[in-house]
């Protein structure tokens, strides 16, 4: 019993079961305003915001907290990756594969998508009367993708660009030891002030759910259920079909690892963003025997480019708003779709509505669909954004350790260790220990 006081996912469950009463039963309490408006700002490199009511604002403050520690993590763990590799062509060679894995992977996500919404039909017989719809006008300017835009407005990426000179030029350098004698203390005093900063999680989760259920209501769900089930039932069969046979090709258990990351999964589910949990991801999969150079460049591109939850959802809602409306695609429309989709599936962050604006990004670039027709997936999206989030964090894991075994760069010892130890793992946070302390104890 003391164990399960003790345990971080306890916590975080026990946060989201009571966020969705209060969202539910107590509305006021959760929509209570304390902000007259959204309080927003920029540092390092990260977008922060807090909303006005207080569930908003208890969500997005976890959140807020955590993506200052992602950009750092991530430069620190890159270069220091790159440097103590050495190998140059050894770098390029876990790049090239990476985006290969994510381009194959995603394209079959983005198809299977389109394939299982022209079967199901989620679209077929919904009202589309939008006579008394909110305001969507700031959807309706949403440029088409631009890679320019895109590098701009993508700090992961300009991070991720950065690390990667940085490691390649000091790698090359008399300085290398120097430096790492310098970095690697930084980075562990960042990695043990994360742990803290975890100890705030079941507050997010906590405020995210009873935000979404008192702004949306369960009810906001019955009009779009068809939808809705279709989706989580598509991105169930990704992970436990595909992504299955993705691991089992190296003889890794997708049970095992879902369970390895179940602390994780759930932050995910309570905030609906997978950045929430992007550092501990890195280090959880370094813990479990994946290489840092693997985990430091494989994980921040997967951010970016390796989104397959999103991209399941951005197919099955184009190919339902057409439904909807009752507009007939061709095979030439459909792979328009494809072809779109394939570019600005790639434009969305791991942020919590990010979806929805690429989706709007799509409509204007197809010019088939009404743009109108995002008024019917308002109500609904916030709830389909767990799922895209919980899918894509489990999409990284997954190509990770698909990569790092293809480069020998996986310690089954460690793994086989983490497995055995999940409850343990989980303690780090709460008694304040080191990765080694409970992980490696065994090498």
């Amino acid at each position: 019993m003391k164990k399960l006081f003790i345990n971080l996912s306890f916590w975080v469950l026990l946060s989201i079961i009571a966020g969705i009463l209060v969202g539910q039963f107590a509305p006021k309490v959760a929509l209570y305003p304390i902000l007259q408006e959204p309080w927003k700002t920029r540092f390092l490199g990260q977008e922060l915001e807090l909303g006005t009511t207080l569930s908003e604002f208890l969500g997005k403050l976890f959140i807020s907290i955590v993506k200052l520690f992602i950009n750092p993590i991530i430069f620190l763990t890159i270069t220091l990756g790159i440097i103590n590799m050495g190998n140059l062509k050894k770098v390029g060679r876990i790049g090239v594969k990476a985006l290969f894995y994510f381009e194959v992977v995603s394209t079959f996500a983005l198809i299977a998508g389109i394939v299982v919404a022209l079967l199901v039909q989620p679209g077929h017989g919904v009202i589309t009367s939008v006579s008394s719809a909110p305001d969507i006008s700031k959807y309706a300017n949403v440029k088409s993708f631009n890679w320019i835009h895109f590098f701009k407005e993508n700090s992961t990426l300009q991070v991720l660009t950065l690390a990667l000179l940085s490691g390649i030029i000091i790698s090359q350098s008399s300085y290398r030891l120097r430096v790492i004698a310098f970095l690697q203390p930084i980075a562990k005093v960042i990695f043990t002030a994360l742990h803290k900063v975890m100890l705030l999680a079941p507050i997010g989760a906590f405020g995210g759910m009873a935000f979404t259920i008192s702004k949306y209501g369960v009810s906001a769900l019955v009009p779009l259920a068809k939808l809705m089930g279709t989706v989580y039932a598509t991105m169930a069969v990704f992970i436990f079909l595909v992504l299955w046979l993705i691991l089992k090709h190296y003889k890794v258990s997708i049970f095992k690892l879902l369970k390895y990351i179940r602390e994780e999964l759930l932050i995910v589910l309570g905030t609906s963003s997978s950045e929430s949990v992007l550092p501990n991801l890195m280090e959880k999969l370094e813990r479990m025997g994946c290489s840092k150079p693997v985990v430091g460049l494989v994980v921040p591109a997967g951010y970016s480019f390796n989104l397959d939850g999103t991209t399941i959802y951005l197919s099955m809602a184009m190919i339902f708003l057409a439904q909807a409306f009752h507009i007939h695609l061709s095979i030439g429309q459909i792979f328009t779709i494809i072809g779109i989709l394939m570019v600005t599936s790639k434009g969305a962050a791991g942020v919590a509505g990010s979806g929805f604006v690429v989706l709007a990004s799509t409509i204007t670039a197809i010019k088939v669909i009404p743009m109108e027709g995002l008024v019917l997936l308002l109500g609904v999206d916030r709830f389909m954004s767990e799922a895209r989030a919980i899918t894509n964090f489990i999409g990284n894991s997954v190509a990770t350790i698909w990569i790092a075994n293809n480069e020998n760069e996986f310690n089954r010892k460690k793994m086989k260790a983490a497995f055995d130890n999940v409850e343990e793992t989980e303690n780090i946070v709460m008694d304040n220990l080191t990765a080694d302390t409970v992980i490696y104890k065994d090498d």
